[in-house]
This record gives structure tokens, C-alpha cells and sequence, in this order.
């Protein structure tokens, strides 16, 4: 037993990188169920730093703790192998709120995000959307070690009522980040937003994520919202490669033709739009997508 432990901790060093700023007296035992800023789980993303590809996330969690987040999940997954074919999960006596304390320990109270600014909102996406990012980070197309480990024991089953349950939830929303760039770089994020730039294949944001850039049901989400940074990085990510989607990739394809200042200024456009009163998504017959798609088969 002592050496599968020791085992353990090992592989997880090895995935797990320490960060070096964390200081000697950080708390290791910190409940799954406490916030984010309560937690040593805070990730780095390095997306225009060449010398740390974007979208590259680093973390330092204890083994103890990780242990206690998967175990919630599992507990969750249990209960679903246990029911009788068709019977619906004892929610009073296992509420789902508590089955994804993991999930909330990171992306805050009900999924409504946190000031982190890395970890998004996953609180009233589409559900469709939600259960493909988790079976991108269960299958590696997406790549962050903690959501890795955290989903890979889990069954398709569990995924796809974890994401129902998030899209379900609608807490109110953080104000609009301030977008701090010159008027000339925001214009011209604003018309690659709303137009695109058809010389060089790249389609307008609205033209797949709904005139209100509230996200199209089934799968794809909202880019009102979200801080900036968690944006800039997702954009590096699939820049580089470092993140990927059901083939035909249609946002590795986009953020290629992007260089690092559009991507830096259309990051700050959204970021920083007020939020829509209905936040809702799009019905799927109102968007006719101008390039293929493996997350939104036509």
C-alpha cells in the first residue's frame, strides 16, 4: 500500500509541475468545497510567451486533495451504476450541487466563474457544448492536467448530467472587464467580430456564435461573459495547437489566420460588452455556419 502511494505521488509530481511562487505556508488541506481564492489550484497560462506555448497550464494541487475532489465525482458515478434500469438519481439524498464540489472549487459557486480571470463560467452554457469539453479533456484534445484526472475514471453518462446540470444554472453574471487598448486596435476587433475579414477566410464571430454572441444551441457557447484572459489563452491554445476539436477543427483553422495583436484585441472587445439582458442561446436553425465543423454537424 505504501509503495503504491509513493507511486502515486510520484506520477503525480511528474504530471503536476509545482509552481515556484507558491509560498511554504500554503494550506494543503483545504476543503473541496471552499473558493477558489481559498485553493492552491490556481493555473498559469503563458499565451504570448514563447518560451511557455499558450494556452500551457500549470498547477500545484495535493495529492490528498485531488484525491478528495475525484472522490466526490466517483461517489456521484457510483450512484448512477447503483439505480435500477430507468430510475431517476435520489437528487434529495445525493444533490448534484455536492457531487460537483470539484467542479466549483475552481469555476466558483455554481460555475459562475471567479476573479481568477483563467477558470470560466460554465454556468448556463449550452449543455452540449459542456459535455464535448469534457470529453475533450477526458480524450486529450483539450489539455489541463487537473480536469484531465478529474473526468478520465468517469462514464459518458455522469459527463452528460454534470453538463445539463451547469447549463441549467443561470447566477448572475461579473460586470464587463474595462478594454484598456487604443480606439484603433478596438476598432478593428470590432469589425473582425461583427464582419470577419473575407481575404483571409476568416469568418465574423457572430456568424456562429448568434448575433447577440450569446452561443447557438446545441454546442456552441456564448463569447459574452468571460474575463479576458481566459479568452486570450483559448485563442494561443488553438493557435498553437495546444488545444483541439472534433475534426474539422474550425477554430484551430480561424485563430491561425489571427496574429497575436488581433487575438490580444479581440480578446479585450468581448471581454469588456455589456452583458445581453437574455443570455440564452440561439436556437440551432437560426445560424447556417460559414465553414465546417466537427463540434456542429450541419
Amino acid at each position: 500500500m505504501a509503495a503504491r502511494k509513493n507511486k502515486d505521488d510520484h506520477d503525480y509530481k511528474t504530471i503536476f509541475q509545482e509552481n515556484r511562487s507558491r509560498k511554504a505556508s500554503d494550506p494543503v488541506n483545504t476543503p473541496a468545497t471552499a473558493s477558489v481564492n481559498q485553493l492552491p489550484c490556481i493555473s498559469e497560462f503563458h499565451t504570448m510567451n514563447p518560451a511557455r506555448p499558450a494556452g500551457d497550464a500549470r498547477l500545484i494541487l495535493p495529492m490528498n486533495q485531488l484525491r478528495t475532489l475525484l472522490s466526490a465525482l466517483l461517489l456521484g458515478s457510483a450512484v448512477l451504476v447503483l439505480q435500477p434500469a430507468g430510475a431517476q438519481p435520489a437528487r434529495a439524498a445525493d444533490p448534484m450541487a455536492q457531487r460537483v464540489a470539484a467542479c466549483t472549487a475552481c469555476h466558483g459557486k455554481e460555475g459562475r466563474a471567479t476573479s481568477d480571470g483563467f477558470f470560466p463560467r460554465i454556468a448556463g452554457k449550452p449543455a452540449g457544448y459542456l459535455y464535448n469539453q469534457l470529453i475533450n479533456f477526458r480524450d486529450g484534445r483539450r489539455r489541463y492536467p487537473m480536469m484531465t484526472y478529474l473526468v478520465a475514471p468517469l462514464s459518458e453518462e455522469y459527463l452528460k448530467q454534470m453538463a445539463e446540470y451547469f447549463s441549467s444554472l443561470h447566477p448572475p453574471y461579473s460586470a464587463p472587464q474595462p478594454a484598456n487598448l487604443p480606439a484603433a486596435s478596438l476598432k478593428r476587433a470590432e469589425a473582425l467580430v461583427m464582419e470577419g475579414d473575407r481575404s483571409r477566410n476568416i469568418p465574423a464571430c457572430i456568424a456562429c456564435h448568434g448575433q447577440k454572441l450569446t452561443g447557438v444551441l446545441p454546442s456552441i457557447p456564448s463569447l459574452v461573459a468571460l474575463p479576458r484572459d481566459y479568452l486570450n489563452a483559448q485563442f494561443g491554445a488553438w493557435k498553437n495547437g495546444a488545444r483541439k476539436a472534433a475534426a474539422p477543427d474550425c477554430m484551430a483553422h480561424i485563430a491561425s489566420q489571427l496574429t497575436s495583436e488581433e487575438i490580444g484585441a479581440v480578446s479585450a472587445w468581448l471581454a469588456s460588452q455589456p452583458i445581453p439582458q437574455d443570455m440564452s442561446a440561439a436556437p440551432a436553425s437560426s445560424v447556417k455556419l460559414p465553414v465546417a465543423c466537427g463540434s456542429f454537424p450541419q
